[in-house]
């Protein structure tokens, strides 16, 4: 099964960039769990021997990340690809004038990207923000070189598990995205050819004194709600104090908890994998297709 997102979650890209660049100022402030992450998984490229060339940085904000990897591989080049041109802008704003990066704001479900041109692709807390995991993995076995590494975290469905679950005490409507199973998406990478996957799963959790402040954060980090079906208009008075009684069920220590659960995970690409359309034809990358004609 493809686990693109259902269409009640169908997330709005637009919506998405937007809440992105209104963030773009206040994002490394506030993204505390994203830089942990984000080092953890810098970290695990201990565990593999690499020395890339070409890195993308998929979802590189504000260059958190990107300016550990170059301090990490100094001779190699580094593209940072982020949905919003205000993450890039600070990004190069923050960056050293050392560091060989460059900058492109695309869509990760549709890489403005060369075929077979990067050794390293890089993705911290950003496959969440799309709909279809089969065609942003697809696109991602399409620009990394065939031997290229992918490395990757994300959110799991216990993520803002208590948020969920208040809103769910007040409406019915989608509140908070949709997040995918490990399980999932370990699948997922065996069907785009992906070899030796290998994923795990770790909790955190951060604590609030009160719900505002949890909200507060969420907004500054630009992690808003940008599903398609998302209700329109600020909250009411009436309808926020319901919220926040909801979650008081949840309160512990006189602190507001908010689980997060992170998808950590690799893989190996064995190079562009061809489509499979509904109508049954299969589409080959040229390059590819020059390989099996005689």
């Amino acid at each position: 099964m493809n686990p693109s997102t259902p269409a009640d979650y169908q997330l709005e890209k637009r919506a998405i960039r937007r809440a992105f660049d209104q963030a773009a100022s206040s994002y490394e402030a506030s993204a505390v769990l994203q830089d942990q992450v984000g080092q953890q998984l810098i970290e695990r490229l201990d565990l593999v021997k690499l020395e890339p060339q070409w890195i993308l940085d998929l979802g590189s904000g504000t260059g958190l990340q990107s300016r550990r990897l170059n301090r990490r591989y100094p001779k190699a080049r580094l593209l940072a690809v982020d949905l919003a041109a205000g993450m890039l802008q600070q990004a190069r704003l923050r960056k050293s004038w050392r560091q060989r990066q460059f900058f492109c704001q695309g869509d990760a479900e549709h890489l403005p990207l060369a075929t077979g041109s990067m050794d390293l692709l890089f993705a911290n807390m950003s496959i969440q923000w799309c709909n279809d995991l089969d065609r942003v993995l697809r696109e991602f076995a399409r620009v990394l070189r065939p031997g290229g590494l992918l490395m990757f975290s994300t959110l799991g469905p216990d993520t803002l598990t208590e948020l969920r679950q208040s809103f769910a005490r007040m409406d019915d409507q989608p509140h908070v995205i949709q997040f995918m199973d490990m399980h999932d998406i370990g699948d997922a990478l065996v069907r785009q050819g992906y070899e030796m996957p290998v994923l795990d799963v770790e909790h955190f959790q951060l604590t609030y004194a009160a719900l505002e402040d949890l909200l507060r954060d969420l907004r500054s980090i630009g992690a808003t709600n940008a599903t398609v079906q998302r209700p329109r208009g600020l909250l009411t008075p009436g309808r926020l104090q319901i919220l926040r009684d909801a979650y008081e069920q949840f309160r512990k220590d006189g602190r507001l908890p908010a689980t997060y659960e992170v998808v950590y995970g690799h893989a190996w690409s064995s190079g562009p994998r061809p489509e499979i359309r509904e109508d049954g034809a299969v589409t080959l990358p040229y390059p590819q297709m020059r390989r099996h004609i005689k």
